[in-house]
């Protein structure tokens, strides 16, 4: 069988290179995709094809693609946590130095200077006292979602001689391993940003996280506080920021999504969204969303799925695997169940999940379903999708 994979962004070769062209064409101008994917590409009101089974995003965010609307009709929407790590951490760094050292400023100074050499030394040494800096060591700072990203920034900040306070109510056990034991944890948003000298955020954009930082979390912190978001635009209220800078009760803010109100503010540095804008970052991305929506159209089985479980089954060998996707009600898998044993077909091995509204379900059956049987699963109220892989 051939896979068709459509492509609405550039994705980085080495990614593609994991999808064989004896078993897959992949580009641009596929028709009647199985598959797409993209990177920044906006799917809200894109017309996704009926044929299309999964869509991979090479990134984590997936705001750019109409989630729920895919979950109704049983497509499970990739993404690639932590692929891009490394990338974003590096500049989260290079943003608390910057701030914590007010070299957006000192640069800008320095560049305006005129004059010749013995006058620009002069106008430095009267200068330069204006961008006094604080050093990290013994700071503490304060790491708001403890995914993939943040932890790298807790530990990696803790390398660097500094006090961490992490917040996460809902960190995973993984990442838990992952987060060095030294992370001290914060019993609210109100404590962490009050003890923090710098709060770093990395939680994803949703109705919950929407102006997360706000003007009363901003009002808790010390004068000399910075503020990063590397995550999100709207997890931080802008307007909240500003006001907190000109009141003297925030010392600054470094972000990732420059606004009018923002790019030209002296104590505010905005970078041109350049979180995961590095070539390693952007192989990695592509290798791993290449692989998962791969393995979901070739297995049926489902990894780092938004919107849908994770769903990992090894095959029986001599078996015909089904893969389906249906709405969270119950006695789904006994009729789905009572059609296989209506055909005198025995079940070798299942699994199934559910996340929220949506289950989905592997089932390796010992002997060939047909077309009919097919049509009959795919008729039980509630089954979104039923394929054979």
């Amino acid at each position: 069988m051939t896979y068709r994979i459509l492509t609405l962004n550039n994705i980085s070769p080495r990614g593609l290179a994991r999808l064989p062209p004896e078993r897959y064409q992949v580009g641009p101008g596929i028709t009647d995709p199985d598959a797409i994917l993209v990177r920044s590409a906006d799917l809200h009101g894109f017309e996704v094809a009926p044929e299309v089974r999964a869509i991979g995003r090479a990134g984590a965010g997936t705001n750019n693609i109409p989630v729920a609307q895919m979950s109704r009709r049983g497509i499970p929407v990739f993404n690639t946590p932590g692929a891009n790590a490394n990338a974003v951490k590096e500049l989260v760094l290079a943003g608390l130095l910057l701030a914590a050292r007010n070299l957006g400023p000192a640069w800008l100074f320095a560049r305006e200077l005129t004059g010749d050499d013995a006058a620009i030394d002069a106008a430095v040494e009267r200068g330069k006292k204006a961008f006094v800096g604080f050093e990290l060591p013994g700071r503490t700072l304060g790491v708001v979602g403890l995914g993939a990203i943040g932890v790298e920034v807790a530990n990696a900040a803790q390398a660097l001689g500094m006090q961490v306070l992490g917040y996460d109510p809902q960190i995973t056990v993984q990442r838990a391993w992952a987060l060095s034991a030294s992370v001290a944890q914060a019993a609210s948003l109100e404590e962490l940003f009050a003890r923090s000298d710098a709060v770093s955020v990395h939680v994803p954009l949703n109705a919950s996280t929407r102006n997360l930082v706000n003007a009363a979390l901003l009002k808790l912190m010390k004068p000399d506080g910075i503020l990063l978001n590397f995550a999100r635009a709207g997890i931080v209220d802008d307007a909240a920021v500003i006001a907190a800078l000109q009141a003297k009760a925030l010392h600054g803010y470094v972000c990732d999504f420059p606004t009018l109100a923002l790019k030209a503010h002296p104590r505010v540095i905005t970078l041109p969204h350049l979180g995961a804008s590095t070539l390693e970052a952007e192989e990695n991305c592509a290798i791993m969303v290449a692989e998962q929506v791969r393995d979901f159209l070739e297995n049926g089985n489902i990894r780092n799925s938004v919107n849908y479980p994770e769903a990992v089954l090894p095959r029986v060998p001599g078996t015909t695997r089904l893969a389906i996707a249906n709405s969270n009600v119950p006695n789904m898998v006994g009729q789905i169940s009572t059609c296989l044993a209506g055909a005198q077909l025995n079940i070798a091995d299942l699994l199934n999940k559910s996340r929220g509204e949506f289950a989905y379900t592997l089932i390796d059956t010992d002997g060939e379903v047909g077309a009919a049987l097919l049509g009959q699963i795919r008729a039980i109220p509630g089954v979104l999708t039923a394929r054979i892989v």
